[in-house]
């Protein structure tokens, strides 16, 4: 299945790509019969209760050598983004947004929908707030199914609260231009084949890094989102060798 994106225009692409050497396993591969709503609901309704997959779901994706965090939490902002998940055609599909390239911070990227944490807001509240104002899902729509592990981002100092989240039917957006760009609908199924799964090689601060990335129809993720959407992967009970 193709990825379906809204507001089309260009999506960056980068050089030196191939194939990830890595492989799925744990539970039977995710098929199209098997990646309905429902049933990923169901699935996260029982796993999001128990211990995570945390670090080992994170560091399936995460660049090598990462960079060094900060081992103080009381330093780090903190900030939430709703891994918003829904269907179309029946088959589970999860939102992610390009942020616009105006934006001092992360312009450009893509990433879920969210932001900074706003005084006596709860994680879910901001998430949820953030994304109503980023793409105009309303908040009440939303059913919370729970939060996955909170990630350290260095480069901007937050810690990012992922909070997961369904819709049952799929939402019709209305982006801010002002901090979006456009959103790219993900099926779950897309996530899961090897054949999207790749890295390249960059440089940063002099050092060559090892970046693990999904390669989404021209469209790389990589880095702290790629990491968050591992992390669920690993959850639904698909592992990276």
């Amino acid at each position: 299945m193709k990825i379906v994106k809204q507001v089309c225009e260009p999506a960056p692409t980068l050089s030196s790509n191939h194939e990830l050497p890595f492989s799925w396993h744990s539970l039977p591969q995710m098929t199209l019969e098997h990646s309905d709503l429902l049933q990923v609901v169901e699935r996260l309704n029982i796993n999001l209760s128990v211990e995570l997959p945390g670090l080992r779901g994170h560091a399936a994706l995460a660049p090598r050598p990462r960079r060094p965090l900060l081992p103080a939490k009381d330093q780090l902002r903190q900030a939430a983004g709703l891994l918003l998940l829904y269907p179309i055609e029946n088959i589970a599909h999860t939102l992610l947004t390009v942020r616009a390239s105006s934006l001092p911070q992360h312009g450009g990227q893509v990433s879920l929908p969210g932001g900074a944490i706003e005084e006596n807001e709860a994680f879910a509240q901001a998430a949820l707030r953030e994304t109503q104002e980023e793409v105009g899902v309303p908040t009440t729509d939303v059913h919370i199914l729970g939060s996955l592990t909170p990630l350290q981002i260095p480069v901007s100092g937050f810690l990012l609260h992922p909070i997961v989240g369904a819709i049952y039917r799929r939402p019709k957006f209305r982006l801010s231009r002002r901090e979006v760009d456009r959103v790219i609908e993900v099926p779950l199924t897309t996530l899961t084949n090897q054949k999207n799964l790749r890295r390249r090689w960059q440089e940063r601060d002099g050092i060559d890094i090892d970046v693990p990335y999904f390669e989404l129809d021209g469209t790389q993720v990589w880095g702290a989102t790629a990491m968050i959407l591992s992390e669920l992967l690993f959850t639904l009970g698909y592992e990276l060798n």
